[in-house]
């Protein structure tokens, strides 16, 4: 499934509304781009993008409010790094509080 892909295009759109300063979860992104039960898909689409795209990658975080392992060693302390200049704060364990930066998405009018 390629970069313009329409799935991965409305991951994309839903990713741009994010606020800074808060997150969402890669489950979150999913339903909210009319792909329910397709987390994993979001991953894809945001590991497929490129550096000039503009898409806030880094407030998409897993369900336990961490940021995700990737094949790339550096990516896990960009994304935190990005994060905290945003304002998000980490737990000693690395966690973000979802109930303090999670984002509160307002469902769209069709």
């Amino acid at each position: 499934m390629g970069v313009r892909h329409p799935r991965w295009l409305a991951i994309h759109r839903v990713v741009k509304r994010i606020p800074r300063g808060r997150v969402a979860t890669y489950g979150q992104v999913a339903e909210l781009a009319g792909l329910p039960g397709h987390a994993r898909q979001v991953g894809y689409a945001l590991h497929a993008l490129r550096e000039e795209d503009d898409v806030p990658w880094q407030r998409v975080v897993n369900a336990k409010g961490e940021v995700s392992a990737r094949s790339e060693p550096s990516a896990e302390s960009i994304q935190r790094q990005l994060l905290e200049r945003e304002g998000v704060r980490f737990d000693l364990r690395g966690r973000i509080d979802l109930a303090e930066y999670g984002w509160r998405a307002r469902k769209r009018r069709p």
